[in-house]
């Protein structure tokens, strides 16, 4: 078996309005597809992150918890790339989003800085 690439990721949300403001209107993802499902009582939306992948936020109605913070079996963030970090974090500062103060990452010394979602989901930027 040969994989390629990560086709997508995805996600549960507390707040389907607030988190599709967020990852939309905030982060710039562009929606793919919005469905309701009926049969799950949920909404699906699917966006775009880059040409191969995307990101799917699932917003049930009661989802559960993390278990724990940041370290919790399963997803423990999503990393960006971005080109300028500085840049990102002002833009993020400028939309109402903190972001930790930016640091470099001990084994690629590469700077890095995290924000949260809605739901506290820890992103990272990283250069």
């Amino acid at each position: 078996m040969q994989l390629t690439t990560i086709h997508h990721i995805a996600i549960i949300v507390s707040d389907y309005e607030k988190s599709k403001d967020f990852y939309v209107n905030k982060l710039g993802f562009e929606v793919i597809r919005e469905n309701y499902r009926p049969q799950k009582e949920d909404w699906k939306l699917d966006l775009r992150v880059d040409s191969t992948t995307e990101l799917e936020i699932f917003a049930p109605k009661n989802p559960p918890k993390r278990p724990s913070f940041p370290e919790a079996c399963g997803l423990r963030h999503l990393a960006f790339k971005v080109d300028e970090i500085e840049k990102a974090v002002a833009e993020l500062n400028g939309l109402g989003i903190e972001c930790e103060p930016i640091r470099t990452d001990e084994f690629t010394n590469k700077k890095m800085t995290f924000f949260f979602d809605p739901d506290g989901l820890p992103l990272e930027l990283h250069e």
